[in-house]
């Protein structure tokens, strides 16, 4: 007989996920490159995005565990010392270079590991691997002279934008997607926004190319680290977080690892006995702590692409917040800005800011800030906002703040 679930808070549930998210505890006047790898292992990934509205989403994403950080650091981790990769994880994402026997598993087995969320992309994709062969072969014979961005290839030639594509692409793009995915062809480097290409042999450290895992054991380990990283979470929530899409049979991996008593189920009080969850086994003692001294509330700003919010269906269930990437939508249906940024303040998303950054004039500009129906009003949370925002204005180089005129009320004293 299975034991009874845990009972847990809502309150406490979010206090968790904060806290295993890194975005909870004082932060370090100077962020090291070990503190670096730290985020990421305990984040697992974190999502790649160049749009440089304020600063890179994966960037602002890091600053805000981190505080101040060297980008000189994280360009050497990945470049340099190559302790961090550039993968899909299915989105361009920063991953462990310690964690590639989990990518070798799912890349030895591609396209078969792709799952039916991908929907006909496995298809498709064994039947363009399979009369593409030639591309194949002058593709890795091309970079075997040296690593190459997409232009530089010799049949590189841009085709029309399909529906769903952001970007024209090509069969030489394709190509190299398929060769990512099956762990022949790396991100080397950057060309201002563009990937460099290079052959996964040249590049990956000899002491991480081991042998891929088998599927069952692929998805016993890719389960918990989803898993500790997010604190409590449903199996949905696990499958679209990490690796997004890449589990064949997760329930028979949680039925594996509750029989070993890795994870134990628990139920939120305020989301009802039906929506049994799950939690880690190592994360335990630390959700108890979580009414006690071990919460140590601050407040955070969190980018479009942050791991915290990647699941618009999770960040409601859990946070009550519904968010929108509203840089995607038309402009007239916009809500709230262009490149809209969430205030994390403790374990509650109180509400966020539309900002930009003028480089030319070194101003940070605040182009509306709003309030969620519940958020607080007085004077000190508006004060921490205010002085979570210089942060961020300080380490994207602003030299002053503006704000518009469009700040909710009891946040005017501090915002302005």
């Amino acid at each position: 007989m299975k034991p009874e679930p845990i009972t847990t808070s809502l309150e406490s549930a979010r206090r968790l996920t904060v806290t295993k998210q890194r975005l909870a505890g004082r932060l370090a006047p100077r962020a090291t490159k070990s503190a670096i790898l730290s985020v990421v292992r305990d984040l697992a990934y974190v999502q790649w995005d160049p749009v440089s509205i304020v600063a890179p989403s994966h960037i602002i994403s890091l600053w805000s565990r981190l505080g101040a950080f060297r980008l000189a650091d994280l360009d050497q981790l990945l470049w340099d010392e190559k302790r961090l990769i550039e993968h899909w994880t299915p989105m361009a994402s920063l991953v462990l270079t310690e964690d590639y026997p989990l990518y070798s598993s799912l890349m030895r087995r591609y396209p078969e590991s792709l799952t039916r969320s991908w929907g006909t992309q496995r298809a498709q994709a064994k039947k363009f691997l399979a009369s593409h062969g030639r591309l194949r072969q002058q593709i890795l014979s091309e970079l075997a002279r040296g690593p190459l961005q997409l232009s530089d290839f010799h049949d590189h030639a841009r085709t029309k934008r399909n529906d769903g594509e952001w970007t024209p692409t090509s069969d030489v793009s394709h190509m190299l997607f398929h060769l990512l995915m099956s762990g022949e062809v790396m991100v080397v480097g950057h060309r201002g926004n563009q990937n460099l290409w290079g052959l996964t042999k040249d590049f990956l450290p000899a002491a991480a190319d081991t042998p891929g895992l088998g599927e069952e054991e692929f998805e016993y380990r890719a389960a918990q680290r989803a898993l500790r990283a997010l604190g409590t979470a449903i199996p949905s929530e696990i499958h679209y977080y990490f690796p997004r899409g890449r589990y064949q049979n997760l329930e028979r991996a949680l039925a594996r690892l509750e029989e070993d008593a890795k994870v134990h189920r628990v139920v939120v009080e305020e989301l009802g006995p039906r929506e049994e969850r799950y939690i880690h086994d190592a994360d335990l003692p630390l959700l108890e702590a979580m009414d006690g001294t071990a919460w140590r509330p601050r407040t955070s700003l969190l980018p479009p692409f942050d791991n915290l919010i990647c699941s618009t269906a999770r960040t409601k269930r859990l946070f009550d917040f519904e968010y929108v990437r509203e840089q995607f939508l038309p402009r007239e249906k916009r809500r709230f800005g262009t490149y809209v940024l969430p205030i994390l303040h403790g374990e509650r998303l109180i509400g966020r800011i539309d900002p930009r950054l003028d480089k030319a004039s070194g101003t940070l500009a605040i182009q509306s800030v709003h309030a969620e129906p519940r958020a607080p009003a007085d004077r000190e949370t508006a004060a921490q906002i205010g002085e979570t925002i210089a942060r961020l204005g300080e380490f994207v180089g602003a030299r002053r703040i503006a704000y518009s005129s469009k700040v909710p009320e009891p946040w005017r004293s501090a915002l302005h």
